[in-house]
């Protein structure tokens, strides 16, 4: 697809990221009061925001997730993964398919936090781990931090998904990305507000953000 449709598609999405990010406020909102849940996730995120400020940044650890998230992606599709390389330096992976999806995942999939729920899930499946959720929102409120300050990082420098995508497509894809796995993802952390009553939220705000627009009557 030429970059100047995906630069088309890009503006005309940009009401539905203001919807997305309108009802992701609303979810916050209601859920606010969930201080078993938010304590132990924000302590573990600014756990994790120390680290990031004061030590060396594990780049070996975020690129290994960064390339294995395209791998991922690319089997998610049907695709094949032929080479698979990553360093601190950076990382590469050759695969016989792509598309804006496997190409941008990395920067609003957090790999990590996932890892977290799978391991605890299992966990708590076979060993009844529901004496550990402190635990358990903790260690994700470190993981998610790690997505978002080294994805912000990395962002900062030049990145080939970027640039091939086009920078404004790009820029969309990723916001809609990350604000969608946070109103998925809270819903399930915080029974507060349920995953359809978000969703239901963004599509409210979109089509208001469509009606102020004038493009809606």
């Amino acid at each position: 697809m030429p970059k100047w449709v995906k630069t088309i598609i890009a503006i005309m999405l940009l009401p539905v990221c203001v919807g997305a990010a309108a009802a992701l406020w609303m979810v916050l909102r209601a859920s606010g009061g969930a201080d078993t849940t938010w304590v132990p996730f924000l302590a573990g995120a600014a756990c994790w925001l120390t680290v990031y400020l004061l030590l060396p940044k594990p780049m070996w650890i975020y690129i290994f997730g960064h390339e294995l998230t395209h791998a991922l992606w690319t089997w998610l599709f049907g695709g094949r993964v032929k080479r698979f390389r990553a360093s601190a330096h950076g990382g590469h992976v050759v695969v016989n398919k792509s598309n804006f999806a496997i190409a941008l995942a990395p920067y609003f999939f957090p790999l990590y936090a996932v890892l977290v729920v799978l391991v605890f899930l299992a966990g708590h499946w076979l060993w009844s781990w529901h004496h550990y959720l402190a635990w358990f929102h903790l260690l994700l409120g470190a993981a998610y931090a790690f997505h978002v300050t080294l994805t912000w990082h990395i962002l900062k420098h030049s990145q080939s998904d970027i640039s091939d995508q086009g920078y404004l497509f790009s820029a969309v894809i990723i916001f809609l990305g990350n604000v969608a796995v946070l109103l998925l993802g809270i819903p399930l952390l915080v029974p507060k507000v349920g995953v359809l009553t978000a969703l239901s939220w963004w599509l409210g705000c979109t089509v208001e953000t469509l009606h102020r627009l004038g493009i809606l009557l």
